[in-house]
């Protein structure tokens, strides 16, 4: 093989189409091993093997790799509540809304969201920042139930309601011992929110 082909070889891996996918998995693979802080943007691209350069393609600094999409995730709430059809409860358009995002939470992808959660837990200002992205999805569900047009204070509680069935079901999705389908553990996670707001309205 002359120089040339050589370096070509080398060019095009670099442009490999899965470039973010590969710079993923290298950075969460460096982030358990030696931890958020030590691991460098450099050092990421080196064991993707591809540059600095590619890495700023695809993300804004290492932070996104852990906290990236959440601009779908937005969309796909809002889209799922407002456009809930029929006369469906609040409760309705959050099963619809968990029905939505779905897609983001594929099997496929669960150790990967394992890795990123063991990341997260390890360090406090990443679990603040988690925080604040569910303050954010939240309100993403509040603008959803206000497309619908309910009340303030409805809307107000419905996506305080919205953010915990969310939550509950992505933290059984990620456990390490599951293997079901998120959708399957959204519907058990919003039949048990609403034997347990029933509840709360009986005189029992």
């Amino acid at each position: 093989m002359t120089p040339g082909a050589i370096t070509y070889t080398r060019v095009m891996s670099r442009w490999e189409p899965n470039a973010r996918v590969r710079l993923e998995r290298a950075a969460l693979d460096l982030f358990v091993e030696r931890g958020y802080d030590a691991t460098t943007v450099a050092e990421i691209a080196e064991r993707a093997g591809l540059t600095k350069r590619t890495f700023f393609r695809h993300f804004t600094d290492k932070r996104e790799v852990l906290f990236g999409g959440q601009e779908i995730m937005i969309r796909l709430l809002v889209d799922g509540i407002a456009g809930a059809r029929g006369l469906t409860t609040p409760l309705d358009a959050i099963g619809a809304a968990l029905e939505a995002v779905a897609s983001v939470f594929d099997l496929d992808r669960l150790d990967v969201v394992r890795q990123r959660q063991t990341v997260i837990d390890a360090n406090v200002e990443l679990r603040e920042r988690e925080l604040l992205k569910g303050a954010t999805l939240s309100a993403a569900m509040a603008e959803g139930f206000r497309q619908r047009g309910l009340s303030e204070s409805v809307v107000n509680v419905a996506a305080q309601l919205g953010q915990l069935a969310l939550h509950s079901t992505f933290v059984r999705w990620a456990r390490p011992d599951n293997e079901r389908k998120f959708t399957d553990l959204a519907q058990e996670t919003l039949a048990e929110l609403k034997a347990a707001t029933a509840a709360l309205d009986s005189t029992e």
